[in-house]
């Protein structure tokens, strides 16, 4: 009987294409004869399609995420049915938000071949929780709390791990893969192979991309068109545009044909990370040190001014040491 290995990262397209695609090609190595199929979410459907096509994609599409707990349930019960109806071999939950940890305890649950991250109480438990009121706030928001896991050092990723010893070269994905999950000789390959895009790669003028914007106010920079303006005005072509309108693979090209990204800690990141492009992260709040970004302002409550950035990314593409 062919192996058959389903692994399972939902998480924004950023964490699908830093965790998702090296662990991806893992299990391939490590399993050269299996079927694989990957679990995801949204724009994560795309990706995985572009980046490794001889495998089998299931995705909830966009909308298809219920924000209601109740209404949620039912989605990943139905979508634990047609898993159920594949008979796989293996079944690799590398995710930690909630729902997918959900979705891995009820398959367990149902005698499913389930390692990785589950939910710590049974399906039947949680709903009884539930119906009596009993159920924290906390349990279903920390994954500290809902969280288990047959990876026995995943407790370290619930702690401030880049405070302690040298952190990995790739950061947050590294470490969680290498350590977390065991995957010790894993190559942390997200590499995505892609043309630079011709009409960016023929202006005759460095290429900026710029991503400020963030879907929670914390992590967004108040000042992007202002820095734009910066840039623009001292010869910089910026381009803009992670919203989805464009296809994943001319985001990507677009990125390859840059010489650098300006983005606050999100997915654009990594998929400079993907086409070979640095980036210079915007940190705010977030500890550079969980990125290991090639360029990093200083953490900062306070916005940096658009001046001081402009001057740094100026340094970088002129080649005069960091931002």
């Amino acid at each position: 009987m062919q192996e058959k290995i389903l692994i399972i990262r939902m998480l924004g397209l950023g964490d699908v294409t830093c965790v998702g695609i090296p662990a991806i090609r893992y299990v391939k190595t490590k399993f050269p004869r299996a079927s694989v199929h990957a679990l995801t979410y949204a724009a994560g459907e795309e990706l995985l399609k572009l980046v490794e096509p001889d495998i089998t994609v299931h995705a909830l599409k966009q909308g298809e995420w219920p924000e209601n707990i109740v209404d949620a349930m039912q989605t990943f019960l139905g979508l634990a049915e047609k898993i159920l109806a594949e008979e796989y071999t293996q079944i690799i939950n590398l995710d930690t938000w909630f729902m997918p940890c959900f979705l891995a305890r009820f398959l367990k649950d149902a005698g499913e071949p389930v390692v990785g991250n589950t939910m710590s109480i049974s399906v039947a438990e949680l709903v009884d929780k539930f119906q009596k009121q009993t159920l924290s706030p906390d349990y279903v928001n920390l994954p500290a709390q809902y969280m288990q896991s047959s990876w026995m050092s995943m407790a370290q990723w619930h702690t401030t791990w880049w405070e302690y010893g040298q952190v990995p070269e790739r950061g947050y994905p590294e470490f969680y893969l290498r350590r977390c999950c065991g995957f010790s000789t894993i190559d942390m390959d997200m590499t995505i192979d892609v043309e630079a895009d011709s009409h960016l790669a023929g202006l005759n003028q460095p290429v900026v991309a710029m991503a400020t914007g963030a879907r929670t106010a914390e992590r967004n920079y108040p000042h992007g068109e202002a820095l734009k303006a910066l840039l623009e005005a001292q010869g910089v072509h910026v381009w803009t545009g992670f919203d989805g309108r464009c296809s994943m693979r001319q985001t990507l090209s677009q990125l390859k044909a840059s010489q650098l990204l300006i983005t606050v800690p999100s997915a654009p990141q990594w998929l400079a990370t993907a086409t070979g492009t640095p980036s210079l992260v915007i940190s705010g709040n977030v500890d550079p040190r969980t990125l290991m970004p090639e360029y990093a302002t200083d953490m900062s409550d306070v916005a940096v001014e658009p001046e001081q950035i402009a001057q740094g990314v100026m340094n970088i593409l002129e080649g005069n040491a960091g931002a």
